[in-house]
């Protein structure tokens, strides 16, 4: 069973409910295997790990690193070079005007001046300020890019049109946040081979999402669940749609499966 958080499995508040606890629990309990998989970086996966008793793997960065929630390392990744990095900034700000930039490394999170934070990285966990200069020097697991007119379908589309030979873009934000990550890297791409480890076929799994960045995973498994509040693109691409997120959709359906 493989689920993303915000917005589907978690609460608007952004916590795990306890009745989403509990049925994550019982998913275990049956022998299933349970994986995040999620947009969020590792250094947002405390509060999670701590209300799942630290048990599993996660998928985090849209696929760009994996994350021993037991352990809280990170034990695989797949990074974004510098040499990509560099020619996708120049071609977004060529191209586009008003676009500012951070990116999400393996340990940290830097950002330009002119980036707008979101809750959790006002809150300064790991989080710097970084000259444009300074941007592209190491790799990262994701590059973010925001505009502060357009929204995050526009800007999608303009930036695979842009640098989606270079990069794979994805969002899941209503506001014009638009995310890359290396060439080909995916929820998808990244629960493929986890399932692949634990000879789980695709037919086998059963796969929550809510925004544009699920759908690779959501195409991929074999039962595919949206959430009331998702997207759009996600609502029309599911097999099945469940409750929304503050009514514990995932809850009720893994409830109903693992009795």
């Amino acid at each position: 069973m493989a689920t993303d958080l915000d917005g589907t499995a978690l609460r608007a508040d952004g916590t795990v409910s306890p009745r989403t606890a509990a049925a994550f629990a019982k998913v275990e309990e049956s022998g299933a295997v349970l994986i995040f998989v999620t947009g969020r970086p590792p250094r947002w996966m405390g509060g999670v790990a701590g209300a799942v008793r630290h048990r599993g793997l996660a998928i985090c960065a849209n696929g760009a690193l994996i994350y021993d929630l037991h352990t809280e390392r990170i034990v695989e990744s797949h990074l974004i070079d510098v040499d990509v990095l560099a020619e996708v900034v120049a071609q977004l700000r060529a191209n586009v005007s008003d676009l500012a930039f951070s990116v999400e490394y393996e340990g940290g999170f830097a950002h330009e001046s002119d980036f707008r934070l979101g809750g959790l990285d006002r809150k300064g966990i790991g989080v710097v300020r970084i000259d444009r200069d300074a941007l592209t020097d190491r790799p990262c697991a994701k590059l973010l890019a925001l505009h502060p007119d357009m929204n995050a379908d526009e800007l999608h589309a303009t930036v695979h049109d842009l640098v989606g030979h270079l990069v794979t873009a994805t969002h899941s934000s209503h506001g014009g946040l638009v995310e890359m990550s290396a060439q080909g890297v995916t929820k998808a791409t990244a629960l493929a081979t986890l399932a692949g480890r634990h000879e789980v076929r695709p037919a086998e799994v059963i796969a929550f999402g809510d925004m544009p960045n699920d759908l690779p995973m959501l195409s991929w498994a074999g039962t595919s669940y949206a959430v009331a509040n998702a997207h759009p693109d996600v609502l029309a691409a599911v097999d099945h749609v469940t409750a929304s997120n503050d009514e514990d959709g995932v809850a009720q359906v893994l409830e109903r499966l693992y009795r």
